[in-house]
């Protein structure tokens, strides 16, 4: 099981798109990948945890982090070879680990913690809140925003990962990502 969330080498540079739910990551995403004309790695636990409630009415248990935790890095893993310049990623393991710890009383899988923390990424995108609240089956803290983007903002630091904070509207965020991505690009060997 470890080796499946095992970040393999690439030749890309590889951005993630970090912050609570319903903070525009997947549209950042899109577009990222669309105006670099390269790949977006989406969350695996989106399509997982969709699935499990259209079939069983069930929300995301600890035994499914696991599960979604090799999914997204499959995902990365193999999206990864089909760029040189940049992989777009709309989560991590980093996330999924923060995602644990709300949810499970401060609690994380030893390996997924292992991995979220060795798996290595060139950039943070911190989502802020200041975006609307978009409902849907999965959603299910709009309450708790402000203790949930602490608790993202917190991980980034604990973790000494460099990263941008997006506030704003939808072009400002890309505006503000773009440049980022331009400067670590130039310097890309």
């Amino acid at each position: 099981m470890e080796e499946k969330l095992k970040q393999h080498p690439s030749n890309c540079l590889k951005v993630v798109l970090f912050g609570p739910e319903s903070t525009g990551k997947t549209t950042l995403s899109r577009q990222l990948a669309r105006y670099y004309n390269s790949v977006w790695v989406p969350e695996f636990a989106r399509a997982y945890l969709q699935n499990k409630w259209n079939n069983e009415r069930k929300t995301c248990q600890p035994e499914d982090l696991l599960p979604i935790a090799e999914g997204q890095m499959r995902l990365e893993n193999e999206l990864a070879q089909k760029t040189d310049s940049v992989l777009i990623c709309d989560t991590d393991l980093l996330e999924t680990k923060v995602y644990s710890e709300a949810y499970y009383i401060g609690k994380c899988d030893p390996v997924l913690e292992k991995y979220a923390l060795e798996n290595t990424y060139n950039l943070y995108f911190l989502t802020y809140i200041d975006t609307p609240w978009e409902a849907d089956d999965l959603r299910d803290k709009p309450n708790e925003r402000e203790v949930m983007f602490k608790a993202f903002q917190d991980e980034l630091i604990k973790q000494n990962k460099t990263y941008i904070l997006l506030k704003g509207n939808k072009q400002e965020r890309l505006k503000i990502a773009i440049s980022n991505i331009d400067n670590l690009l130039k310097t890309k060997p």
